[in-house]
């Protein structure tokens, strides 16, 4: 197990104050050598603001690009490696939703993202053919795409997340949490179990064991800082090659190819696991399925095994959502909207955050291998969505809620 990121929330201010960048860069040194005592490898340090329209002010979109660059220049000083703007909300003003690929272009390190759906103000149709149409500007900046890894679709997301590009502050203290990369700690419990009690077991005691460690390292690093400890997102996320593979694990338990019967019940019982440990939490603490980042995934999803409307159907029952999912370069915002729409509806039926992150290839179609040179992906294949646009009342640009569905 690894520690995928230590992000820390705080207000940096507008203009940006040197001190408050210059606090955090000694929080995450110190995060880091903490860490790494413990036995821990941080693979990297993240921060992340409110959401950028708040931290203008509501008739100043035309600085957000200002602001996304000193924010990077002044993240890069304090060797912070990723930095998040938050959301654009549902109530605020649509110039901060066309500035969007305009940040994500002037920057290389920058993630910014747009609500769709909220509790309380349920889901913006509007809200979800403009994230659409963000990620198709998106996906035209530079030749191949990648920029789309840096804007997501949120639904129902709440603030102190530590993935990206869930991940926002809110106003108050200075606090940092904790995401993982712990595939591989789902995998070995399959693997060396001989009953899925047996399994079940591991994966709770070796997430309650970590979770401790963690947490004790965590609260000294809180006492020689200031920050507060907001949690672990225990989110199992994969990293290339089998051993750190959530698609492993699904094919281990049982389930005889992912995307086959068998998957959901597969998921379902992982998620169960993560459920049951008692631990700090902070995020989604939720299954991480990005296609482009387990191998077996990007393998399945390439022979035509596991689909997008596979990936949907599995966050209903443990997931964060859509991530990573390559698609055709052709697919125009209607497509997307459709597909992003399924994403918040599951999240505002079922009470939990979602988000959708979705990679149209400039060029390529579906079944044409993707592969891009990035440390955390694997080579995929673009793959073909179901989708055939939004008609009738969904055509609309109002909002509508849906009742939280509660057990009988």
């Amino acid at each position: 197990m690894k520690i995928r990121t230590i992000t820390l929330f705080t207000d940096p201010g507008w203009p940006v104050r040197d001190e408050i960048f210059a606090a955090a860069g000694r929080m995450a040194q110190a995060a880091r050598a903490a860490f790494a005592e413990a036995g821990y490898e941080v693979q990297t340090v993240r921060l992340a603001t409110p959401p950028f329209p708040q931290l203008l002010g509501r008739d100043n979109a035309s600085q957000a690009v200002h602001l996304a660059q000193e924010v990077e220049a002044a993240g890069f000083v304090q060797n912070i490696e990723y930095l998040s703007l938050g959301p654009v909300r549902l109530d605020d003003e649509a110039a901060f939703v066309e500035v969007i690929p305009d940040v994500v272009e002037a920057t290389q390190n920058v993630f910014v993202s747009l609500s769709v759906a909220e509790a309380e103000a349920g889901i913006s149709l509007l809200a979800v053919r403009r994230a659409a149409q963000a990620v198709l500007r998106i996906a035209a900046v530079g030749s191949d795409g990648l920029a789309t890894l840096r804007f997501g679709a949120l639904a129902r997301v709440p603030a102190g997340v530590p993935f990206f590009p869930a991940g926002y502050a809110l106003p108050g203290p200075d606090t940092f949490s904790l995401g993982v990369e712990a595939a591989d700690v789902i995998v070995q419990a399959v693997e060396t179990a001989h009953t899925l009690a047996e399994a079940r077991g591991f994966i709770v005691e070796q997430v309650e064991e970590y979770g401790r460690r963690l947490a004790s390292a965590a609260k000294e690093v809180a006492a020689s800082t200031g920050y507060r400890f907001g949690g672990i997102d225990f989110s199992p996320a994969p990293f290339p090659g089998e051993a750190r593979s959530l698609g492993r694990a699904f094919e281990r338990l049982g389930a005889p190819r992912v995307g086959w019967h068998g998957t959901l019940a597969a998921a379902a019982f992982v998620a169960d696991a993560l459920d049951r440990a008692q631990f700090p939490r902070a995020g989604f603490c939720g299954l991480f399925l990005p296609v482009l980042e387990d191998t077996l995934l990007a393998g399945r999803a390439g022979e035509g095994s596991l689909t997008v409307a596979d990936l949907l159907t599995y966050s209903a029952v443990c997931g964060t959502g859509l991530d990573t999912v390559p698609l055709p370069g052709d697919i125009d915002a209607d497509d997307l909207a459709a597909i992003i729409l399924d994403v918040a509806a599951l999240a505002l039926r079922l009470a939990k955050p979602l988000t959708a992150r979705l990679m149209p290839v400039p060029g390529c179609k579906a079944g044409d291998e993707v592969k891009w040179d990035f440390p955390y992906f694997v080579a995929g294949r673009v793959l073909a969505p179901r989708a055939g646009g939004l008609g009738g009342l969904l055509a609309g640009v109002e909002r509508f809620d849906l009742a939280e569905k509660v057990a009988q």
